[in-house]
């Protein structure tokens, strides 16, 4: 079985997306995070999957989830059997 692809899409000022990337570390979960100020390619596929231009942006596996929402998160990796 392949293990679920996790995406945060975030910026070095983004306190969201250190808070976000920090709560995957404590959990043990990989990840892979894109800066999208040093990446325009990863910021445009962050608006497609989002349909807005705000970060995080947060892609487990397919499930979108915008801002560091813990609930939301939790429950997407406990859907994967991640959390």
């Amino acid at each position: 079985m392949n293990s679920p692809q996790i995406t945060v899409y975030s910026a070095t000022w983004c306190a969201f997306c250190h808070a976000a990337m920090d709560y995957f570390d404590k959990l043990g979960v990989t990840y892979t995070d894109k800066d999208v100020e040093k990446d325009p390619t990863a910021g445009m596929e962050a608006v497609e999957k989002s349909g807005q231009r705000g970060i995080p942006v947060i892609d487990i596996d397919g499930e979108i989830i915008i801002g560091f929402d813990k609930p939301k998160i939790d429950a997407a990796l406990k859907a994967r059997n991640l959390a």
